[in-house]
């Protein structure tokens, strides 16, 4: 498996549940047809790149065929990794009928790639299993039925480390892969989670995008706002792609809620607020408190500050806190404006759990109320 280059280490690509369920299905297929199972199979990955797998515990019992494929995340950190995707494949009339047995969730809200009541296969994966029966059958000369089950070996248990259940997928795992592959630390793979579950917000009829880029956002929304977490989506450090997103997906009102370790940086335009890529957390305190007039001892303390209550703390001292902020909450206000084009409203508040609430816009408490009305 080929590797990339990422924070100074080669990396090692792995293989989504879906090409793990194409290959297994396809082994289930030629056994079931041939009566003889590979001992490897190829996979042509949507990617453009060739898997060799390796089918385990195949069999066939009461005319059923199945076949197992280990999941290898590579050096991505997926809690799927090392489960076993098992195909079972029986002949029917006509058609090739693809489903989902046990550990594979079933739908049961509506906005996700699938209908209600169907099973959690996406539909590239679901193409990509289809594409790999096909050719099964046309090795063997086959031309009837097939029907297809695809389950996960511990897919109900592994469910609980997902977010499957907040988004309405309940019983299992989903069999996902838009391109087969698993690249490591995938920052995409974080972006489409948080796609989906604003997918089903929308679709349950909320009104509000409800972001928290962290735990601490959460928490505080929970414990201090009263805020329904069941409404909130996590994006992580990717706040940019989500307010995007849920501007594409047609929320006219966004709430942001976040710790200033976060939300400060969006003054000075950081949409994307992992520390490898932008920090400028001293920078952003010391240029506004510059602005107003500090001291420039205060400005070098501020500069050599670790923390945000560090430098929280050295604005108290000097009696412009409040007024520092005030300036810093404009600019995050306008940058979240220039981000969604004036389109839609956009609200926020900023916090640390030692000084609570440092900063919000003038319609961000309406919005909270508006939230709790909608559950």
């Amino acid at each position: 498996m080929q590797t990339v280059y990422k924070n100074g280490k080669n990396l090692r690509f792995g293989y989504t549940t879906g090409s793990c369920a194409a290959a297994a299905a396809q082994a289930a297929t030629l056994l079931l047809l041939t009566n003889e199972c590979p001992d490897k199979i190829k996979l042509n990955t949507p990617k453009g790149i060739e898997l060799i797998l390796t089918p385990e515990d195949a069999k066939i019992e009461n005319n059923i065929a199945s076949c197992a494929i280990t999941k290898d995340s590579g050096d991505d950190p997926d809690v799927t990794n090392g489960i076993r995707i098992f195909a079972y494949v029986k002949k029917t009339d006509k058609e090739i009928v693809i489903d989902g047995g046990y550990g594979v969730g079933r739908i049961t809200k509506a906005g996700l790639a699938n209908p209600i009541g169907s099973a959690a296969i996406n539909p590239k994966p679901l193409q990509q299993i289809k594409n790999a029966v096909k050719l099964a059958m046309k090795k063997a000369n086959y031309t009837g039925g097939l029907s297809v089950t695809i389950c996960a070996e511990k897919g109900e248990e592994i469910a609980k480390q997902t977010y499957n259940e907040h988004l309405g997928i309940i019983g299992g795992i989903s069999i996902l892969g838009t391109s087969g592959i698993v690249e490591p630390m995938s920052e995409q793979a974080l972006m489409d989670t948080t796609h989906l579950e604003l997918d089903s917000l929308y679709a349950e009829g909320q009104k509000i995008a409800f972001l928290c880029p962290g735990n601490y956002g959460a928490d505080f929304a929970k414990n201090t706002l009263g805020l329904d977490l069941e409404q909130a989506v996590k994006c992580s450090n990717f706040i940019g792609d989500a307010i995007d997103y849920a501007v594409f997906k047609g929320f006219k009102k966004i709430l942001l809620v976040g710790h200033a370790g976060k939300l400060v940086k969006i003054a000075a335009g950081v949409m994307n607020t992992h520390s490898s890529v932008a920090d400028g957390r001293q920078e952003i305190f010391t240029s506004h408190a510059a602005l107003l007039g500090v001291s420039h001892d205060k400005l070098e303390n501020l500069m050599n500050a670790i923390t945000i209550d560090e430098c929280l703390n050295i604005l108290k001292s000097t009696g412009l806190l409040n007024s520092i902020l005030e300036s810093i909450g404009k600019s995050i206000k306008k940058r979240l404006n220039m981000r969604v084009c004036n389109k839609v409203q956009i609200e926020y508040i900023m916090f640390t759990n030692q000084f609570g609430i440092l900063s919000k816009s003038d319609g961000a408490f309406k919005l909270c109320k508006e939230l709790k009305n909608e559950k």
